[in-house]
């Protein structure tokens, strides 16, 4: 891949599909070495997406350019890891010749763990000896999960929305991102007074009509509050706005009320969803069993005005509930993992304090007060047990690190550097 001003190296490398089992199955892994000219010996950042189940950012366009990723190349060499089972790094699809428990014993090793360990194959291939590391949303899920299992790997670690809650019980999690989710459709319906009562006309139409999806999956009232995800994103109530604006039978609405979470595309998505926050647990489909009255069914007494968020259920494994029809080949390894006990992704022991005193990791994040998928709170927990420091702010959602990302990384990177 050639960008202008930049060097561009590509790297493959095979890796144990079950690092338990090093001399088993492998799988590819690949990843992107990026460098401005001139910066070719600057120190190595690993960069962690979120997700999970989308690839890293390609270096192309805005980050590039005026974004984050222009920021970070300024003081590093950038690598742009597709995390298993994404982008180039032997994808997942829909695991034919399996069966329903083959594929959730194979879909279990794409958690963090899995990721952290695949990354430190890379960086003895790569022949580092310590890098930084910048994790965004599930990326710092990853990135406490590396200062869990190998921090003297480590010389930095920078997290944007992303510090996960570590010992907390996924129906915690999820009952808080139900009342977070409550605050930005108020703030939806403030910025946008007209979407309430088209709302209402939607829900009753949906109700009473077999309205369908461009892929043929069927709309229902779950597939339009599920629309709603796009809040936790700086443009993401501008977007919801323009969707309820376009006439219900038409093409483009049709074609842009499905699949709101991009299911069909990133599978791995609700696959792994609840299981990157079972820090040793059962998930049982969280989200759903912590969904609060007024968020169901309309007919039910739900109300309109509501919609969810990173709120993945069963019924999304139903087309014919507002689900993905594409998900039916892994529908029933989604059931099974969502009966399955987790283990442990964090080390308490091992985390706590590891970036306090002169010998420490240095880590900074980036908390977004308003951030309906990772929470104020348990990040608050989480800094704390690690000793990071932290950029609360309450001027960015989620997305902080694409909406401002010369502005988050400054900050973070100043942090890290004690600048700041």
């Amino acid at each position: 891949m050639a960008v202008p001003g930049l060097r561009v190296v590509e790297h493959e490398l095979d890796v144990p599909f079950d690092h338990a089992a090093p001399d088993g199955a492998a799988i590819t892994l690949f990843a992107r070495e990026v460098s401005a000219v001139g910066g070719e010996d600057r120190p190595h950042l690993l960069f962690l997406q979120g997700g999970p189940g989308q690839e890293a950012t390609r270096p192309m366009g805005a980050p590039l350019t005026s974004g984050w990723m222009a920021r970070a190349l300024r003081d590093f060499r950038l690598v742009l890891l597709d995390q298993r089972g994404t982008g180039r790094s032997t994808p997942v699809g829909d695991l034919p010749g399996m069966t329903p428990r083959q594929q959730a014993e194979h879909l279990a090793h794409f958690r963090a763990d899995s990721v952290v360990r695949d990354a430190e194959l890379l960086r003895e291939a790569l022949g580092v000896r310590r890098w930084a590391l910048l994790g965004q949303s599930f990326g710092g899920f990853c990135a406490t999960t590396y200062l869990s299992l190998a921090p003297e790997s480590l010389s930095a670690v920078h997290i944007t929305g992303g510090l996960p809650a570590v010992g907390v019980h996924p129906d915690e999690v999820y009952a808080g991102t139900w009342a977070q989710m409550r605050l930005l459709s108020a703030r939806h319906h403030e910025r946008y007074p007209q979407d309430l009562d088209r709302l209402r006309d939607l829900h009753a139409h949906l109700a009473s009509h077999d309205l369908r999806t461009t892929a043929g999956d069927r709309v229902t009232g779950r597939t339009l509050r599920a629309a709603g995800h796009s809040l936790g994103m700086s443009d993401g109530s501008d977007v919801l706005h323009a969707l309820l604006e376009r006439p219900v039978g038409s093409p483009a609405f049709r074609a842009d009320v499905a699949d709101p979470l991009g299911l069909a595309r990133n599978p791995l998505y609700l696959l792994v969803h609840e299981a990157c926050w079972a820090d040793g647990a059962t998930t049982a489909w969280a989200a759903e069993r912590t969904r609060p009255d007024d968020v169901r069914d309309v007919a039910d007494g739900g109300d309109p005005a509501l919609f969810s968020g990173e709120h993945v259920g069963d019924w999304l494994l139903d087309p014919e509930r507002g689900g993905v029809g594409a998900l039916a080949p892994v529908a029933e390894a989604a059931r099974l993992l969502a009966e399955r006990e987790w283990p442990r992704l964090y080390d308490p022991s091992v985390l706590d304090g590891v970036a306090r005193g002169s010998d420490g990791v240095p880590v900074a994040a980036a908390v977004y007060v308003d951030d309906p998928y990772v929470l104020l709170e348990h990040s608050r927990a989480t800094a704390s047990l690690l000793g990071a420091r932290t950029w609360v702010t309450d001027e960015l959602l989620h997305d902080g690190l694409r909406a401002d990302g010369d502005r988050v990384l400054s900050r973070l990177f100043d942090m890290t550097a004690g600048r700041l």
